[in-house]
């Protein structure tokens, strides 16, 4: 169907379908040999408007595995319905909880069966795989997946992904050895990128959700950010 229509008068009249909305948020995760550690802000706002300073992105999904999600929080929500019922039928079929790893590829697949009217948001997926070492999965809204060590999404992404390069990934650096992050410096390193992004993005604000996934379980921290 055309977008632009001829009225009575021959004068052009548009017409506009936006389903979607982008109500902010950014999501950081690193990886360690035996951890990970993934962060989210809790500002949840559309335009000028913050709609709440309480909203986390993250949530758990198994006792191993972190889910952060940002963007329309309308298409998270459903999302995460779907998810939780496709979880429930994995635990049931196989009598067992889903590996981070399998999680991972279950996630893309449910974001490519909605590539023709995908979710609009953007998804990263951390927690420890069966040999109990840290790992990230990111994706776009399509369901194309990647394993990473360190990602950044969301609103501060693109803020945030170059500091990530020169700190944790070493790019473009010569004669720096290569060394794992140990778990006090990547909770560092996420309150500090967080600290900084909130300077220069509005969506990104009033405090950080921090969780950190050990073989021992999950614990949560949070930190104080600015709310203007």
């Amino acid at each position: 169907m055309f977008d632009t229509l001829i009225n009575a008068d021959m004068r052009p009249v548009g017409h506009h379908f936006q389903p979607y909305a982008d109500n902010g948020g950014t999501v950081v995760a690193l990886a360690g040999p035996d951890f990970v550690v993934i962060g989210s802000d809790t500002r949840l706002s559309t335009g000028f408007q913050i709609l709440t300073r309480d909203q986390t992105k993250l949530f758990e999904l198994t006792p191993k595995c972190i889910l952060g999600s940002t963007g329309c929080w309308c298409d998270i929500l459903t999302f995460r319905k779907v998810l939780d019922a496709r979880l429930t039928m994995y635990s049931q079929d196989h009598n067992k909880t889903i590996s981070t790893p399998a999680l991972a590829q279950l996630l893309s697949n449910m974001l490519y069966n909605k590539r023709f009217f995908p979710y609009y948001i953007t998804n990263i997926v951390a927690g420890l795989d069966t040999d109990g070492r840290g790992c990230i999965f990111s994706y776009d809204p399509v369901g194309h997946c990647e394993r990473n060590t360190y990602t950044a999404g969301g609103s501060s992404s693109a803020l945030i992904q170059p500091l990530l390069d020169s700190q944790v990934g070493l790019k473009n650096q010569e004669g720096v050895p290569a060394r794992d992050l140990t778990l006090e410096s990547a909770k560092n390193l996420i309150k500090d990128v967080f600290i900084s992004a909130s300077e220069r993005d509005i969506y990104c604000g009033d405090s950080v959700d921090i969780r950190i996934v050990t073989k021992d379980g999950i614990q949560t921290e949070t930190m104080a950010l600015r709310r203007d």
